[in-house]
């Protein structure tokens, strides 16, 4: 089939095709993160950020491609979570700065896109990385230039960024060890692949153009929506029994030996789990929302009937209180404006109540696994009713999506680069409302490097990282971000990575305890660091975080 040229309908015929593709694959692009912890997100936040474009360009009145193009890359920029949709909105917005005068597009005006696309990511990426998502985009382009000086199909060109694309993954192991050391390809760059692959779909017409496109709203669509109204406000946070939202669409019957699916049991499997319940099935698809304590027994359930397309965690407990909070806090008159705010992202009560002793002016619920868009991080900034906000992101994977809020706010906003929450709360001992912004960017950005971050989680899978040797279930100690410690116990786990954390310097230890984990077990944990450690205090505080069951912090 030769297609000379791209008509508005057509490229909408590729976004709905490319949405449609990298949805049914997010749960296997997830599966590509490295570490061999229930952390890996690139899958949920490039589908997530793809969506919101997509819906901005379906729902667009425009018979023009250029036209088309800006709606996509607004809607990227706004949906972006994470270094990996923060970078593919950048992919777009060149693309979209490329073919802005063009009602359609030829060959060359696709291929020069796509170049356009890989020169505009390369220049908001502080230091490209190479073996990643922008190696792949990068070589795609290249491929999809050559093919345009030898044909005006547009589909020739389509299928040689598809190609070039595939091969240029492929090659990810040999510029990244950590991946060869693991064994797959690089996460962002497949799940790019999945994106181009769609494309090409919907130019040719091989794909089903009308095939189902999710969007972020769809399942609030499903769900009685009276607990995410302030009718919240009539329940006191503390009698909720059942504290995470979570939802997730599993597609039935994709990947190996699973499970043949039967609605009465799945639904009353769920219903012991928690309240809420709602299941929506056809032959292909399930969706479901529950209302639990254990969000990651719901997804590991869901995976015995099929791979995982889309996953939402709330932590409700938060939002009652922010509710609350801010119904309690409406003025009768609007409120001066803060001289300063500071926001800061987490995920867990007992975290949000750390940040607001020390200073924090607004706590949005986000963070490994719930990594919020630019347009939540804009709107929390905005919460923080103040004339100038610094954001701390307290995790790597917010970076871009925190600055790229900085840039489109109408006000002074600086980000903190706080890797971990361990860092955001130290930050905040550098924080004085009376300086002004570069002081106080300086002054937190300087305590960062007074901790040491350690955080304990449970591995899914078996491999081997550095030397380390970890099988499906141990308990893994992480420090700095570098797996350390492997125990098939949790709790000397944890102290065996307390103690690889101290040194001669080392004066307070910090334990937060996580959702999974218990007050007699981080009392424990003290105990024993304390006892071989005897000039050492320990401070433990609860934070109900997700993920990881002990975060620890050395000063």
């Amino acid at each position: 089939m030769e297609v000379t040229t791209i008509s508005a309908a057509k490229f909408q015929d590729m976004i709905r095709m490319a949405a449609h593709r990298i949805n049914k694959n997010a749960e296997f692009v997830n599966s590509l993160n490295v570490f061999p912890v229930p952390d890996g997100d690139t899958g949920t936040n490039m589908n997530l950020t793809f969506q919101t474009g997509a819906k901005a360009v379906l729902e667009a009145d425009a018979d023009h491609v250029g036209q088309l193009a800006k709606h996509l890359g607004k809607g990227l920029l706004m949906g972006a979570r994470g270094n990996s949709g923060v970078i593919s909105s950048q992919l777009f917005r060149g693309f979209a700065k490329s073919v802005e005068p063009k009602q359609t597009l030829t060959a060359q005006d696709l291929a020069d896109a796509f170049a356009s696309g890989v020169e505009t990511a390369y220049k908001a990426v502080m230091k490209p990385v190479e073996g990643t998502i922008l190696t792949v985009a990068r070589e795609a382009a290249k491929a999809g230039l050559k093919a345009a000086n030898q044909s005006s199909d547009t589909v020739v060109v389509m299928d040689a960024v598809v190609k070039g694309a595939k091969k240029a993954l492929a090659k990810t192991p040999d510029l990244l060890p950590v991946l060869k050391e693991v064994g797959v390809v690089d996460s962002g760059g497949q799940g790019l692949v999945f994106i181009y692959e769609g494309f090409r779909e919907g130019l040719t017409g091989d794909g089903d153009v009308n095939a189902y496109v999710p969007s972020e709203a769809e399942m609030d669509e499903m769900v009685n929506a009276t607990h995410h109204q302030d009718a919240q406000t009539q329940l006191d946070p503390a009698d909720i029994v059942y504290g995470y939202c979570t939802e997730m669409m599993v597609n039935l019957g994709e990947g190996d030996n699973k499970k043949p699916f039967d609605y009465e049991s799945f639904r009353n499997y769920l219903n012991d789990l928690g309240d809420s319940t709602l299941v929506v099935a056809d032959e292909e698809v399930v969706k479901v929302h529950v209302h639990t304590e254990h969000p990651g027994t719901v997804f590991r359930y869901g995976q015995q009937f099929g791979t995982l397309a889309k996953i939402k965690v709330d932590n409700m407990r938060l939002q009652h209180e922010s509710i609350i909070e801010r119904n309690e806090a409406k003025p009768a008159a609007p409120q001066p404006l803060a001289a300063f705010g500071v926001v800061a992202i987490a995920a867990g009560k007992g975290l949000g109540e750390l940040f607001k002793s020390l200073g924090v002016s607004y706590v949005l619920n986000g963070g490994q696994t719930m990594n919020p868009s630019t347009n939540d991080i804009l709107e929390a900034i905005t919460a923080a009713h103040a004339k100038q906000v610094v954001v701390l992101p307290n995790n790597g994977n917010i970076f871009m999506a925190a600055e790229e809020a900085a840039k489109a706010a109408e006000l002074p906003v600086a980000v903190v680069k706080s890797k971990t929450i361990n860092q955001g709360l130290t930050a905040m001992l550098g924080y004085n409302p009376e300086a002004d912004l570069d002081s106080n960017v300086a002054n937190m950005t300087a305590e960062l490097g007074n901790v040491i971050s350690g955080s304990v989680t449970q591995a899914i899978r078996d491999t081997t990282i550095d030397g380390l040797e970890i099988h499906d279930g141990d308990w893994m100690g992480i420090i700095d971000g570098a797996i350390k410690i492997t125990d098939a116990d949790r709790q000397q786990a944890t102290i065996n990575m307390i103690n690889a954390m101290l040194d001669d310097d080392s004066e307070i230890v910090t334990v937060i305890i996580g959702d999974s984990g218990t007050q007699d077990e981080a009392d424990a944990i003290s105990e024993a660091v304390t006892a071989a450690n005897e000039e050492i205090e320990v401070e433990i505080h609860q934070g109900d975080q997700p993920v990881y069951p002990y975060l620890v912090s050395v000063e």
